[in-house]
């Protein structure tokens, strides 16, 4: 009977992954319960709801607490099989023929009392055996928690360099596509430098891809070696206290030092070619621009924050801004709805800008002023993260993987076609031309940056 009870007892303390002692056990909303480790590695790959590996029923949440009773009984039931062995004779001092109940952390070894008040032990640290058994099984649940942490930092990376690598091949074949037609619109000696434009562009855009394939096959070693590194462990959390107790010191180094080299994102970026005559022909339609209304954006809630989660949600940086920053937005003393118009702008050293038009159709993001409301309509956006530029440009928004633009941005609004182009005046080079008919209502010049309070 007594046997019976005790089978019946263990079973009710076995996980139904692993067929082992639930180690650091959670219950989940169907109210079964699980080593922690066994649903981390169940429901890596599945989004909320995930399901019940038993029941199947549907759970909204993938973490839980650890069930600090299950958690209890646990430990009494390897303790109670620990302390079998503790009293067994091979665990005896050969010398004093006591039972090593005392464990030695210098040297990671089992000590009767007479051998622990020794010359060779007396300056050593001790604690009894169980108590050593316990923090070893805690210091292994910590280790493996932060490597788990770890082995989903990899992950997002890998995903985002993926995503990153995916986003970089469609502008490449954009970007190729929209040099070819502003070629176009160059006289014949210009026109017979474009493949060599291109030419130089595709290759340097396969070096980055390259290194973008290059970097991304090093995240998935990488996720094969922690994911090995953690199944070890986890392997370790079921052996007896006894084998826990024999050192584990190489196996936490090998873990730690496995975390400090994760592969980070690449930044891809494509040099700023220059296009001769693209300056000359933009500015046959240069016009002065009077900004003469001027808003101030609050810190937390303006156009560069939106752009910023935007842009870096995959990422794992600082996404907080200058404290002591300002926001200024401005645009033009007329609208514009016909012909075409160029203009500069000078970036200076500003560490977030915004060029480009606004309108007041109901497309955009809304800017409030007590004049007036404006939407952000065709804008491109420079927006800095921690020591990273992104460029982006609105409408919808689309991130340019090309060279930071220096001193000014060229404008250059065709109100008949409805398209807006950008360029990059110090290296003479196309950054981006928004399709035709992009806009049909009236738009006024914009310019936005941020400056630090002095």
């Amino acid at each position: 009977m007594e046997s019976d009870l005790s089978q019946a007892f263990q079973e009710e303390l076995t996980c139904f992954n692993c067929m082992s002692y639930r180690t650091d056990p959670v219950t989940i909303s169907c109210t079964h319960s699980f080593c922690r480790d066994c649903l981390h590695l169940s429901w890596e790959d599945s989004q909320i709801p995930v399901q019940c590996p038993m029941c199947r029923e549907p759970s909204q949440q993938k973490d839980f607490r650890t069930s600090i009773v299950l958690k209890k009984l646990v430990s009494i039931t390897r303790q109670a099989s620990f302390m079998k062995y503790l009293i067994s004779e091979e665990n005896k001092c050969v010398t004093h023929k006591e039972t090593k109940g005392i464990f030695c952390m210098e040297n990671s070894i089992y000590l009767c009392r007479l051998c622990s008040d020794s010359h060779d032990h007396k300056g050593h640290r001790h604690c009894p055996i169980e108590a050593a058994a316990e923090d070893q099984m805690e210091r292994l649940l910590q280790q493996m928690t932060s490597l788990w942490e770890k082995i989903q930092e990899n992950q997002e990376n890998l995903e985002e360099e993926s995503r990153v690598k995916s986003l970089f091949i469609d502008y490449l074949i954009m970007r190729e596509e929209m040099i070819r037609k502003e070629y176009r619109k160059l006289h014949a000696v210009i026109w017979e430098k474009k493949e060599e434009h291109i030419e130089c562009m595709n290759n340097e855009g396969n070096r980055v891809l390259k290194k973008l394939r290059k970097n991304e096959a090093m995240m998935i070693r990488k996720n094969k070696q922690l994911r090995e590194m953690y199944q070890e462990l986890m392997a370790m959390t079921q052996e007896p206290y006894v084998v826990l107790l024999q050192g584990l010191d190489d196996m936490f180094t090998r873990s730690e030092s496995m975390q400090l080299s994760i592969p980070r994102g690449m930044k891809p970026e494509l040099s700023a070619l220059p296009i001769t005559g693209l300056t000359e022909r933009f500015s046959y339609f240069k016009v002065d621009i009077s900004f003469e209304n001027v808003t101030v954006f609050h810190c937390k809630k303006n156009l560069f924050n939106i752009m910023r989660r935007f842009n870096f949600r995959h990422q794992h940086q600082d996404t907080t801004v200058d404290p002591d920053g300002i926001y200024l937005a401005s645009w033009g003393s007329r609208s514009f709805i016909s012909a075409k118009y160029y203009w500069e702008l000078d970036l200076k050293d500003t560490w977030d800008w915004a060029v480009g038009v606004c309108t007041n159709s109901w497309f955009g993001l809304e800017i409030q002023t007590k004049r007036l409301k404006l939407r952000v309509h065709s804008f491109f956006f420079c927006v800095k993260e921690g020591n990273h530029y992104s460029l982006l440009t609105t409408n919808p928004v689309f991130c340019h993987y090309i060279e930071k633009p220096l001193g000014q941005v060229g404008v250059l609004l065709d109100c008949e076609a409805g398209y807006l182009s950008f360029l990059n005046i110090a290296k003479s080079s196309f950054i981006y031309k928004y399709p035709n008919g992009t806009f049909t209502d009236a738009v006024w010049p914009f310019f936005s940056s941020g400056q630090t309070k002095p």
